[in-house]
């Protein structure tokens, strides 16, 4: 069985996860969070009785810094580094990533998200879509699951998969919410990517925010209903280009009022809000508005 490290990131636990799963080979890593965690990571690794040098194999669903940001740090290691191929450029040279990341975050990037090293570009290995990775006895099937991000991978081993954001965030007991941060958000895409999760024949699935569950259909039902919902709720702000300062403390309220009605505290609604930043939806789900309508 795969098992989930948590992070601990800023402090909040069941926000953001890296996953373990101890093969015949050694173990193997799934996302890596931020560099900002990578102490906490490496804490989790020794509990299961391994050092982060026994780590050869590091398995990334998408390059967004809360999943790949320590990836460099394992690659320094000896590891290989396994992502869409999109993804090699950017872990080769991330400083676009890093400037992108730095607009929206402002003085909070270092604290945030930490240092973000370029990784050699033959440790990188692109991986296609439904290639079988073999690592010995084990086999690790990549799954292209555009959507959130356009170079998206959930991993799969043997009945579990390892969904990264595509399925969604989901935080100890409350709704799952999608996470749609610009600039790659795609609803079509992510319907597409949701239809084919449903098609794997899988006992859990594992989310980076946040854990396991195993009643995958209807979790992947209820987060294209609520992805859904929410697109339809900006477009028209994203046709009449109302200010982004406008319509963030709007939305704000939207999702907070959606989990207080799912039973969340104002504790637990923070907590969502460290893994899933309703602004950030604001960006990305009227960045695609604008788009598909040719608004700009």
């Amino acid at each position: 069985m795969i098992k989930t490290i948590d992070l601990n990131f800023c402090g909040q636990s069941n926000t953001i996860g890296a996953f373990l799963y101890e093969s015949p080979e050694g173990p193997i890593l799934l996302e890596t969070g931020p560099y900002s965690t990578f102490d906490t990571l490496c804490a989790g690794i020794r509990e299961y009785g391994y050092e982060p040098k026994d780590i050869k194999h590091v398995f990334l669903t998408h390059i967004h810094l809360d999943h790949a940001g320590a990836a460099w740090a394992f690659a320094k290691m000896g590891a290989k580094i396994y992502t869409h191929p999109f993804g090699k450029q950017h872990l080769a040279d991330p400083a676009r990533l890093l400037e992108s990341a730095r607009r929206i975050y402002g003085d909070k990037m270092d604290s945030l998200w930490g240092e973000m090293n370029p990784i050699p570009r033959q440790m990188i290995m692109r991986v296609k879509d439904a290639e079988m990775v073999r690592l010995g006895e084990t086999t690790v099937r990549s799954w292209h699951t555009p959507g959130h991000a356009r170079h998206h991978v959930a991993w799969q081993i043997n009945r579990e998969l390892i969904a990264g954001d595509v399925a969604g965030v989901k935080i100890l007991n409350g709704p799952v919410m999608p996470p749609c941060p610009p600039p790659d958000i795609d609803l079509e895409d992510w319907s597409y990517s949701i239809r084919r999760m449903k098609a794997l024949d899988l006992n859990r699935l594992h989310l980076t925010h946040f854990g396991s569950l195993v009643n995958t259909h209807s979790h992947l039902e209820e987060l294209e209903k609520t992805l859904n919902e929410w697109a339809e709720w900006m477009r028209p702000f994203a046709e009449d280009q109302t200010p982004k300062d406008k319509v963030i403390p709007l939305f704000e309220e939207h999702v907070a009022s959606q989990l207080r009605k799912a039973g969340l505290s104002d504790e637990e609604i923070k907590r969502y809000d460290k893994a899933n930043p309703a602004w950030m939806s604001v960006y990305g789900l009227t960045r695609f508005w604008s788009k598909k309508l040719k608004l700009t």
